[in-house]
């Protein structure tokens, strides 16, 4: 058992670095580290995965996919949603505090000679991710593992985790977020993203806008690459909803699979399931072998998305259904509206937002605006939350001011809510689908039944991480 205090401590020192929100446009502080440390990224295979939305559902799908090949894996994902060991999953289990603190301690003499070089230079020390990219790769090679599925924190190019040469390159749908550091334009995002892109090695991508595939592309013929594309090397053939996830048909690279049970809701998450199938069939003998059935079968039954059209159990009699999405720009708002019209038949929903300041909150309420009844409006829990009465302008200027409600406090806007939701007209009886089954359970392949009222809180992943520790601390969820 590891000690608290030691912990906080270096739970303190990692955070007190650079935050998330202002990467270093570089490589070169994050490959010193590890060469001082001997290249552990170097010690085991990686597919690495970047894009705007999906990056790590599907990074979460392709991690069990190998790891019912019976091979020991490596998941590094990012945002967390409470704890920073939920980053770091070896062999499907985040690591415990005692490695994470063993670990820490052991590449933290190196992080710091890091450090005294890039001051001594005239440059800033690793950022929190920079430390935080190493400190991953060096748990893995100590565990260690067979294949690192690895997602980049943001961009591609000069994103830490690109000192790896990963042997497969992982595309999900690319769009407009983060343009302040990555670019105004789909296309100079996609340059971005396609840094991650090594020579003579495979490519794996979801559909695309013309502009980003065409940098994806152009990337790939550089570097003398394959690339592998959905809708013409691989494809979602049909979908049909199902309880606590859907039947899916996909068309692999190389085998087709009828039938397949994903545990995950909406459109955007069969895609996710046929990238991840694809990219392991690219792995796993460079696209001439099919998954085994029954391998394929026992990954998607294992594979979860925490954050991602989750039920929140509330323990309570209202009959007000709880839900959280991590969708934080239209993109992922769009499939956030379909999901909910499709997987949860609401007669009323009440929408929790929540937006950070350098986010398009606008085009995430126009996203969603079909099929929310009424917005709550309250502060991410973050020093770039928007303030919420700007947010609230923003919102009345979509929907109207009817349909607007300001609560600054998350846990009283939650607690409201949960209320209007609960105070609205009856619509039909019955309950909404939960996003997940018992691992290796089969769900009765019917349409999702009708549902009473319904909340859904989404805008930030800080929100989502927030409203998830509200839950647990008022003994809504069990976990």
């Amino acid at each position: 058992m590891s000690d608290r205090s030691a912990l906080d401590g270096m739970l303190d020192a990692i955070y007190a670095r650079v935050g998330e929100v202002a990467p270093q446009p570089r490589l070169t502080a994050t490959r010193r580290a590890l060469e001082l440390l001997g290249d552990p990224h170097r010690a085991y295979p990686i597919v690495h995965i970047t894009g705007t939305n999906g990056k790590t559902s599907t990074s979460r799908i392709i991690e069990s996919l190998l790891r019912a090949q019976n091979l020991r894996t490596g998941l590094f994902t990012s945002p967390d949603l409470g704890r920073l060991n939920e980053r770091i999953v070896v062999d499907g289990e985040p690591i415990d505090d005692d490695t994470l603190l063993r670990n820490w301690h052991d590449v933290e003499p190196y992080i710091g000679l890091a450090d005294q070089e890039l001051e001594a230079a005239g440059e800033a020390p690793l950022t929190f991710f920079e430390a935080l990219t190493v400190l991953a790769y060096a748990t893995f090679a100590d565990a260690p593992i067979d294949v690192g599925v690895i997602e980049v924190g943001m961009g591609g190019e000069w994103d830490s985790t690109n000192v790896a040469d990963g042997q497969v390159a992982v595309f999900t749908p690319i769009d407009l977020d983060h343009t302040d550091r990555l670019g105004k334009t789909i296309g100079a995002i996609a340059r971005t993203k396609a840094g991650i892109i090594k020579p003579g090695r495979s490519v794996v991508s979801a559909i695309q806008a013309p502009e980003a595939l065409a940098e994806v592309e152009r990337a790939a013929e550089l570097s003398e690459a394959a690339v592998s594309l959905e809708g013409r090397d691989f494809r979602v053939l049909a979908r049909t909803p199902a309880v606590g996830g859907q039947l899916v048909d996909v068309q692999g690279r190389v085998g087709r699979y009828d039938g397949i049970f994903v545990p995950l809701l909406g459109a955007h998450q069969a895609q996710n399931a046929a990238v991840a199938i694809a990219a392991v069939e690219t792995f796993v003998g460079d696209g001439t072998l099919a998954i085994d059935r029954q391998v394929l079968d026992e990954g998607l039954a294992l594979a979860t998305s925490p954050g991602r059209l989750q039920v929140v159990p509330t323990g309570s009699a209202t009959g007000v259904t709880v839900v959280v999405d991590a969708a934080h720009n239209p993109h992922g708002a769009a499939a956030l509206a379909a999901g909910l019209a499709e997987s949860f038949h609401f007669s009323h929903v009440v929408a929790v937002l929540a937006v950070l300041s350098d986010k398009d909150a606008a085009g995430m309420v126009r996203a969603v605006a079909d099929v929310v009844d009424e917005f709550v409006v309250t502060a991410a829990p973050s020093a770039r939350g928007m303030d919420p009465d700007e947010l609230a302008r923003v919102v009345v200027d979509v929907v109207g001011a009817d349909r607007v409600i300001v609560e600054p406090d998350l846990e009283r806007a939650l607690q409201t809510a949960r209320e209007q939701a609960a105070d609205a007209p009856e619509g039909d009886e019955g309950e909404a689908v939960p996003g997940g089954t018992a691992p290796g359970s089969l769900p009765d392949p019917s349409e999702p039944a009708s549902g009473g009222p319904g909340v859904i809180a989404f805008g930030s992943i800080t929100l989502v991480a927030r409203v998830l520790q509200i839950a647990r601390e008022n003994g809504w969820s069990p976990s």
